[in-house]
């Protein structure tokens, strides 16, 4: 005998916003379906231990998947643990009340075997995201009679008693027409249900399975015979981060990312990590070889997949890494996740950012490992991915400084080779007391720099920054291990002895008209001319004041709101051991007309060394050119 029933106004209201709006994607409903066997397939399963009179061969549990397209029907079959009537009624005609939460709740103090899905009980009605009509046929572990569930959706329900020889249930979606705007045929392609189970079923425990033509090796015996068919597993069911690490070989490792993450290349690093206690999961993190085509581009997203219990929950979980690590590519499973109605987000992010902060911290360990006994696959990471590191530590006003600053390479102008500022500090001399940098285009133009020649005689390394980001991150940065960064063309360096200071305070009062009058010529292009104490072999230099360096002011001259403001104060420095100087002393106080033409070629000409442009090249032209004629 038939009863219909309707569902309750809150349970109509619900179904719909099922259909139209819970779900993000239709093709969500085959998850949910098959995640609802997979916990009638658990329950039964823990059942059998639990009661001696349940006997199943548990090596039978399944889910089977099939196909009709004549009769434009999608089945979803398994012999878990069945609905008795009131079941039937109480799990399907009231929505949003799940078996699967009362039984998650029992076994909270039972075996971790078990993992239990579906807690919501709203699963099965995305069914009628794509289903014009849903029929439902379960026979209970606990009575010989089955019954029949169908319902088109909104207009109610009906039970009956029903047919069905062996324990579990059978749903059978009778698939909607096309649409203008919806195409559901695709719900009828073995190969689209084939995919998205290895999508989001992938590692369901119980072997989810299709039937398939078989093979016939002989011709003639195919032609002969008829079509035979044969049960394929779509899953793999054990996912690979899951297994012991003892027994994954490289080859697996590789194999699993190439496939799932649509790579050529071997990882370079990866990181696989398991965790127990109040928050619990499982992570298998690579690090790519070689940056992504579109690494740098909008197109790029960073973020992690996400699994719950083995259901694939998110493609793009961005929450789990912070920019500094977007090049990561893996996953992370975890029971404890707080899943949202529809299965697809967060209800909260309180776990998902205990474990990102556990994750950054197993992500740098690893680096710093590599970087101390593989420094040749190190270099290689940090060509590929240094620059995110540096923008790590730049952004939100160095926040991650502390996590990144290990990790940081530059060139050494000692072999020109990558140096990590724990090694540069490990090599300052006891009398060093700062870390010297200086800026620029290039190595070779760093080192030509006549201001790192003192510095390199005294013997201290210094840092050549290349990247246009490296000297917004030492700002950043400001020190290391208390040491503090010091650039070689800003402020006084403080290498003199006492006996070189007294010569250079000697020389510079000798030359206090001199610099006055050059002062004078320059005006405010200057902030000051003055005797340098970090020359050794070239004439003269520019530096800038603390604050603001050339380095940065190009930079942020090339931005697209260039403010011309933001200049470097200049300071002209002149070597005092140099035979200019004497000459120029000796031109003031006989020549003093020729000052104003000599102080603009000494200013351009530092200018020329230091990478800066000549406000006026055809003046400058004109002076050297009129110099060349009055010394020949």
């Amino acid at each position: 005998m038939s009863e219909t029933m309707q569902f309750q106004a809150e349970s109509k209201r619900l179904l719909e916003l099922m259909i139209h709006s819970i779900y993000t994607h239709k093709e969500i409903f085959l998850r949910e379906l098959i995640s609802n066997a997979s916990d009638a397939l658990d329950k039964i399963y823990f059942l059998s231990l639990e009661d001696d009179s349940v006997s199943i061969d548990r090596t039978k549990l399944s889910v089977l998947v099939s196909i009709d397209k004549e009769n434009r029907t999608l089945t979803i079959s398994d012999n878990g643990i069945g609905m008795t009537k009131d079941e039937l009624r109480d799990n399907l005609g009231t929505i949003a009340k799940s078996g699967s939460l009362a039984f998650k709740q029992a076994l909270a103090k039972a075996s971790d075997e078990i993992d239990i899905i579906g807690q919501f009980g709203v699963g099965f009605y995305s069914a009628f995201m794509v289903s014009q009509h849903v029929t439902v046929i379960t026979r209970s572990v606990k009575e010989e009679q089955a019954y029949r569930f169908e319902s088109s959706g909104s207009d109610g329900f009906t039970i009956e008693e029903g047919q069905k020889d062996e324990v579990g249930t059978i749903i059978i979606c009778k698939i909607k027409e096309n649409s203008d705007d919806e195409n559901y045929d695709e719900f009828l392609e073995s190969y689209r249900i084939k995919g998205l189970v290895k999508q989001y079923s992938d590692y369901i425990r119980y072997p989810i399975q299709m039937l398939k033509e078989a093979d016939v090796e002989d011709d003639e015996e195919a032609e002969k015979s008829d079509i035979k068919f044969e049960l394929e597993t779509l899953n793999s069911m054990t996912p690979l981060w899951r297994k012991s690490k003892a027994d994954i070989s490289d080859e697996d490792y590789n194999k699993f990312y190439k496939d799932k993450f649509h790579d050529w290349e071997d990882p370079a690093k990866v990181i696989h990590m398991q965790a127990e206690g109040n928050l619990s999961y499982q992570a298998l993190l690579f690090i790519p070889s070689k940056t992504p085509f579109n690494f740098y581009s909008n197109e790029f997203e960073k973020g992690l997949q996400l699994y719950s219990k083995g259901v694939f929950i998110m493609d793009k979980a961005k929450e789990l890494l912070g920019d500094h690590f977007r090049f990561v590519r893996g996953l992370v499973d975890s029971p404890d996740f707080s899943l949202n109605i529809s299965r697809e987000i967060l209800q909260h992010d309180r776990q998902l950012k205990a474990i990102a902060s556990r994750l950054e911290k197993k992500i740098k360990s690893e680096l710093l490992s590599m970087l101390k006994l593989d420094r040749e696959a190190y270099e290689k990471f940090w060509k590929n991915f240094g620059m995110q590191i540096k923008y790590g530590i730049y952004q939100d006003f160095g926040t991650h400084r502390e996590l990144l600053e290990d990790l940081v390479l530059f060139t050494s102008s000692r072999d020109k080779k990558l140096i990590s500022l724990e090694e540069y500090v490990a090599r300052m001399p006891e009398d060093q007391k700062e870390i010297y940098f200086v800026a620029g285009d290039n190595i070779e133009k760093c080192e030509a720099l006549p201001q790192s020649e003192l510095v390199r005689e005294k013997g201290y390394e210094i840092l050549y920054l290349v990247d246009d980001i490296d000297e917004f991150v030492i700002q950043i940065m400001h020190m290391y291990k208390e040491k503090p960064f010091k650039s070689i063309n800003q402020g006084d360096l403080n290498l003199l002895n006492e006996d070189e200071k007294s010569e250079v305070l000697k020389k510079s009062e000798e030359s206090k008209d001199l610099f006055a009058s050059i002062k004078e010529a320059l005006g405010d292009t200057v902030e000051d001319v003055r005797i340098s104490t970090r020359l050794k072999s070239h004439p003269v230099c520019l530096v800038s004041s603390e604050g603001l360096s050339f380095e940065m002011e190009k930079v942020l001259s090339q931005m697209p709101d260039a403010n011309e403001k933001m200049k470097a104060k200049r300071i002209l420095e002149i070597n005092p051991e140099h035979p200019l100087l004497q000459t120029l002393r000796r031109v003031h106080s006989t020549q003093p007309e020729k000052i104003h033409d000599i102080a603009w070629l000494l200013y351009d000409q530092a200018c020329l060394m230091e990478g800066l442009p000549i406000e006026d090249p055809m003046g400058f032209s004109k002076k050297l050119a009129q110099l060349m004629i009055d010394a020949f």
